[in-house]
């Protein structure tokens, strides 16, 4: 069979790595990719359920698709992703022109759901496999496009066991599962040998890697230890991962940020909450003040080490006292940056269970909730602002992804602490190679900058322009 597919993403880094998996799936089964899905054979939509906007993307996606086929029945449409496992049949039930759903542990199944509803079959693939087999997936098809040069993201187990209060990830990604530390070098090393200089190592509690609990295989290495040997694979330069819990940093892992150079000085660390009191209720298994000892230790050990985090306002029973925690944790964390949102309930999860029988505390107002973030989203402005002002005049390695979004002649790349740089050169310099930039101006979302004139002095690596990349 061939013929052409559209994929629409939403959320986090885990999606997109799906999503690369997804194409490279349809690759193999003889399709290729469609700009539009008014050109496609078949349309897949890989949604996200954190929160209930990154949702109704999908309700609205599937809209339109379901539109255009009802002028064209040959039309296949799927739903993936943690939305379709979470409404799994009842997607189905609503939309009766969706061909098929498939959670993530199923994206292997994809190209047999697809050949089924070729014949008019309808499919759902929303069981759980916790085995090895969700991540023995084929490696990369030649005509299937490669990600950014010079970076790759690189899966290290999935799942979550914590079950925080407001998250429904254990429900859709299903429990903590490690894939093995052999089959992760041995992708490591390939990648290096295609071009990549940066992976990024990804989890839902990625620094929960290795851990064991009944029914896992035991005698995996820690995740600290995971780290330091694919920082040691040759032509790895730089090393991240995404996103740790905070409860799983361990001394090893602090000392590697003193110890490993290829172990970029920015660190994603969600904290949620500044408040004891609101940590408490969320599950999140750790206190104000241990966080910002966490912090502190990090950053004793990688002085300079940029911290990011993610952080919720308005949960249930959360007072102006509590907000006020939250502001003046930012501040003494000192974050670069931070994502935040309004609290959004989620199906199944404690807290809202505990709301559906009258139990916890009452939600607060949408109104005070907005009036929170705002507040929140104004303060991490002068904090990241501030950041970025301190850069100027400095040289930082930019890892060049290719033209810049401001336009402008403009390229854009990625400094060591996850900083999006742009800068003009008076030749285009390559995507995947790492270039020294000199700062000349801060803006509040990026750097402004001009190469050092001595661009053989990069760092870059000899095959960044060049090879495939492969997935597994």
């Amino acid at each position: 069979m061939t013929g052409r597919f559209h994929l629409r993403t939403f959320g986090c880094q885990m999606n997109q790595r799906d999503a690369e998996q997804i194409s490279n799936l349809l690759h193999h089964a003889g399709y290729r990719p469609a700009e539009r899905a008014e050109d496609a054979d078949v349309v897949v939509i890989h949604t996200c359920s954190v929160r209930e906007k990154a949702e109704s993307k999908l309700y609205s996606e599937l809209g339109h698709v379901t539109r255009l086929k009802r002028e064209r029945p040959g039309l296949v449409v799927g739903v993936g992703g943690c939305v379709a496992q979470q409404e799994g049949a009842r997607l189905l039930d609503r939309f009766r022109q969706l061909d098929f759903a498939f959670g993530p542990q199923n994206l292997r199944h994809l190209p047999s759901l697809v050949a089924r509803a070729r014949e008019r079959e309808r499919s759902l693939r929303v069981d759980y496999d916790d085995a090895d087999q969700r991540f023995d997936l084929p490696d990369r098809h030649p005509d299937c496009p490669r990600p950014n040069a010079g970076r790759a993201f690189v899966t290290v187990m999935e799942g979550c066991d914590l079950f925080c209060a407001f998250c429904v990830v254990p429900t859709t990604r299903g429990r903590e599962v490690s894939r093995p530390s052999d089959a992760i070098l041995d992708e490591v090393r390939r990648l290096s040998d295609c071009g990549v200089v940066e992976v990024t190592l990804l989890g839902q509690t990625v620094n929960a890697y290795g851990r064991s609990r009944p029914g896992m295989a035991r005698g995996e290495i820690p995740f600290a230890e995971l780290v330091r040997r694919v920082a040691d694979v040759d032509g790895i330069e730089r090393v991240r991962f995404t996103s740790p819990h905070p409860v799983f940093v361990s001394d090893d892992l602090i000392r590697a940020y003193a110890d490993v150079p290829e172990l970029c000085p920015h660190l994603h660390l969600p904290v949620q909450s500044g408040s004891d009191a609101v940590l408490e209720a969320m599950r999140r298994r750790y206190t104000r003040g241990e966080y910002l000892e966490i912090v502190s230790r990090l950053r004793e050990a990688r002085p300079g080490l940029a911290i990011s985090t993610d952080l919720i306002v308005g949960f249930p029973g959360e007072s102006d006292a509590d907000f006020e925690q939250t502001l003046s944790l930012v501040r003494e964390a000192d974050f670069i940056d931070s994502f935040s949102f309004v609290y959004s309930a989620r199906p199944g999860t404690p807290a809202t269970r505990a709301a559906e029988r009258g139990q916890g505390p009452p939600g607060v107002d949408p109104t005070v909730a907005s009036a929170r973030l705002s507040a929140l989203q104004d303060l991490q402005r002068e904090l990241t602002l501030r950041h970025h002002r301190q850069r100027v005049g400095q040289s930082v390695p930019v890892l060049v992804d290719g033209p810049s979004r401001r336009g402008e002649g403009q390229q854009q790349g990625r400094s060591p602490e996850n900083r999006v740089v742009n800068f003009e050169s008076r030749r285009p310099v390559d995507a995947g190679r790492i270039v020294p930039v000199r700062i000349t101006e801060a803006q509040p979302h990026s750097l402004l900058g001009t190469p050092e004139a001595d661009l053989g002095a990069s760092s870059a690596h000899p095959a960044a322009a060049g090879g495939e990349l492969p997935l597994v």
